[in-house]
């Protein structure tokens, strides 16, 4: 498990209000699989974390948004968290950045109400996800398939819906991200 992702950058795009949860330990279980992670923000130096009813800890960013290029990660988490995602999904540079992703096939994790941001970046039509269940009618709305389930993997995308499903959505995580990209995929079978 230590080099299942050797070699590999995963952008992780987050702002103020991030479920502290839902970073830190996908991020953790990420590097443990031997991937390099970044914070990407839209926001500089540092972004703060909500744990379950209150302000949790700082993190440092690793790359402002308006520098990162898409085309230098292999896969994409997005941590959910209201406000985080929230905020983001006004950005334009932040759902082009998400679009990125979803265009090129490569792969994504998404937990809570990190959804909204595949909704935002209309990558939800004919896939099957899963969220916080507040969600449930967004992700409708834009042609995808809501379920109440730990953890679905959907065409290149992994879900999940709350803190609770982390160890669930790390496993799957890391076994999507370790595939590559869909189309890769696609032309290998």
């Amino acid at each position: 498990m230590a080099s299942t992702l050797k070699g590999k950058t995963i952008a992780i795009l987050a702002t103020d209000g991030f479920e502290q949860s839902e970073l830190i330990k996908p991020k953790r279980a990420l590097e443990e699989a031997g991937a390099r992670t970044q914070v990407i923000s839209p926001k500089e130096n540092k972004i703060r974390g909500w744990e379950m009813k209150d302000w949790g800890k700082d993190i440092p960013v690793d790359v402002p948004l308006k520098s990162a290029d898409a085309s230098k990660y292999d896969a994409l988490l997005l941590p959910g968290g209201v406000q985080n995602p929230d905020q983001l999904r006004m950005i334009p540079e932040a759902v082009e950045f998400v679009k990125h992703f979803t265009n090129q096939g490569k792969p994504v994790a998404a937990i809570c109400h990190g959804p909204w941001m595949l909704v935002e970046a209309d990558a939800v039509g004919g896939r099957t996800l899963t969220s916080w269940p507040s969600l449930k009618t967004d992700i409708q709305n834009a042609g995808g398939r809501w379920v109440d389930e730990e953890v679905v993997l959907s065409n290149g995308v992994v879900t999940s819906r709350n803190p609770d499903d982390i160890p669930a959505f790390s496993r799957e995580m890391i076994e999507l991200f370790s595939k590559g990209p869909v189309q890769q995929r696609r032309k290998v079978a």
